[in-house]
């Protein structure tokens, strides 16, 4: 990590500047109108578990026990707001260190959405819709208990853009100054330093929620927010050449991290953005913002003509990150994978992703899918951080992004892979953990040969808790449109009690019987339910009370 001195300096200048930086901008949170904490009881385990939706799998026992333990190590990690923290909502927290994180925070959003509202789900981002700045930033780690923003993160310098902690694994440089080409310095200073805006994935969040809930007022509260802190990012971190810029963007030890150095730009952060445009187009629209939501998907359809015209290498037929000079960064990474959530890739190139996903000798590893081609010089097969290891969030937009483009079928494969890889090691080992080996079915190691962060949940909860229940059992909802679409795939009782969604509550129960497969529903609502078996889909309408269906094999 970087320099001890150099850090204790940093936070030293921190707690005497804070006042003063604070006073600097005493408008944090004026985009978004929920300013106090309402206390209510912190959820209890034992207490709720009788009501969180009760899986049936009886294919796979093991995945049902991870589902249930994922969920008990999840639930010591709620948190109500400390007492001068500032924070409005109670949250669950990364189980990472004494802050909070704004990638960790939108990917954990996703498993708890099924669960609403009995647990801190998609509110735990309004602690950081309240700590934005007027300038629109908002930084992505924030103290647990103080609510101030993580001290080497903020810009007490004043200067323009800079990354703290440098370009590469935790630079020895005090400070790396970004240089922006072919634009102006952007004014007025930036309150946080490039360390700090990385991955804007909320909008992202926001939407999957919405799929669940059907909350309309929800995306009415945080589009302003949302919209400033895009602004924010456009303005701060938009390199000349209209593509973004980025330090070690979370991805703490890749080997592509040094060709970002002063101003490199970035694939992963590049499609963020256009992802970012494209949700903000969708939640316009859903608002009935239609002059906005032709602006906002007009911007993200030319961000992504750029990256396809200067990130995408033909020689080697995937996408890199470029320095500030515009020369290939040519190491795989999977950042560029984003450009299928994001829908920036062409169908062409798609295909030519896919085949990546499949090749053994880059990502389609035993266990998929890892942050590090397996033929670059620095993969480390059992896990090595950011330089090989399997991380959930990064599996969450492979698997998601592969859909977008059709790939259903390998989205499940590398799904369920992914689910029985992390399952077999809670076998092993009781617990969760931060992220994988690719070549071996065990936790992860650091690049230094010491173990991760175990009893991570923390994002790790997404796949023993979303992605079985959306790819294992299949259960996928779109509550604005009150469906939910049910893709039988196991050929042993299957199902789930207490599904939650568009405020229904739904037993569905698939039992096999002689070429045939009869499904239970009990709902205390109506909704159309739409069964997908053996590639044969068929429409139900289900009304409040009891609802026998039979399949044909």
């Amino acid at each position: 990590m970087k320099n001890l001195q150099t850090l204790t300096l940093i936070l030293i200048l921190g707690i005497f500047s804070y006042d003063a930086f604070a006073q600097k901008d005493s408008l944090q949170g004026c985009f978004f109108p929920i300013k106090y904490y309402n206390p209510k009881p912190l959820p209890n385990f034992n207490e709720t578990k009788n009501l969180l939706p009760f899986p049936i799998y009886d294919e796979n026992p093991l995945w049902v026990e991870t589902y249930w333990k994922t969920w008990e190590i999840a639930f010591k990690n709620f948190y109500e707001p400390a007492n001068g923290s500032g924070y409005v909502s109670q949250f669950i927290d990364p189980a990472f260190n004494n802050n909070i994180f704004l990638w960790d925070t939108a990917f954990m959003t996703m498993f708890l959405n099924i669960a609403q509202p009995l647990v801190p789900g998609i509110s735990s981002l309004d602690n950081f819709y309240v700590k934005q700045y007027s300038t629109g930033e908002i930084c992505r780690e924030i103290n647990r208990t103080t609510g101030i923003d993580f001290e080497p993160w903020k810009n007490i310098e004043n200067l323009p853009l800079f990354s703290r902690w440098g370009f590469g694994e935790y630079s020895n440089q005090y400070r790396a100054d970004v240089i922006y080409k072919g634009r102006e310095v952007p004014t007025p200073n930036p309150k946080l330093t490039l360390d700090a805006l990385n991955h804007p994935i909320l909008a992202w969040a926001e939407l999957e929620s919405y799929k669940w809930t059907g909350d309309k007022a929800r995306l009415e509260l945080v589009r302003l927010p949302l919209i400033k802190y895009y602004e924010a990012l456009k303005k701060y971190i938009r390199q000349g050449n209209g593509l973004y810029i980025t330090d070690w963007a979370s991805m703490d030890n890749s080997p592509r991290n040094l060709c970002l150095d002063k101003g490199g730009t970035a694939i992963d952060i590049s499609s963020e953005m256009v992802l970012f445009a494209r949700n903000l187009s969708e939640i316009s629209a859903i608002l009935g913002y239609e002059k906005d939501a032709k602006n906002f998907n007009d911007e993200a359809n030319n961000l992504a003509a750029i990256i396809n015209a200067k990130m995408w290498n033909d020689e080697k037929k995937f996408y890199f990150d470029l320095t500030i000079d515009e020369k290939f960064c040519r190491i795989k990474t999977i950042a560029a994978f984003w450009t299928l959530l994001s829908k920036t890739v062409t169908p062409e190139r798609a295909k030519l992703l896919v085949e990546q996903l499949k090749n053994p000798n880059t990502f389609g590893r035993l266990h998929p899918v890892p942050s590090l081609a397996a033929d670059e010089k620095e993969f480390f097969p059992n896990g090595g951080y950011w330089s090989g290891a399997v991380w959930i969030a990064t599996n969450t937009m492979v698997i998601k992004g592969l859909e977008e483009y059709g790939y259903s079928n390998l989205a499940q494969e590398i799904a369920l892979k992914h689910l029985d890889a992390m399952a077999q090691v809670y076998k092993r080992t009781g617990t969760i953990w931060e992220n994988y080996a690719a070549d071996s079915i065990k936790e992860g190691i650091n690049s230094n040969g010491a173990a991760v962060v175990k009893d991570m949940v923390g994002f790790s909860g997404v796949t023993p808790i979303l992605t079985f229940i959306e790819y294992g059992i299949g259960l996928k909802p779109d509550a604005p449109n009150n469906e939910l679409v049910w893709r039988i795939n196991s050929n042993k009782r299957s199902g789930c009690k207490r599904f939650r969604f568009n405020n229904h509550i739904v037993d569905l129960i698939a039992e096999p019987i002689e070429k045939q497969t009869r499904i239970q529903v009990r709902s205390n609502g109506s909704f159309k339910l739409i069964i997908i078996r053996n590639n044969k889909e068929k429409s139900y309408e289900i009304l409040k009370g009891e609802t026998t269906i039979l399949v044909d094999d």
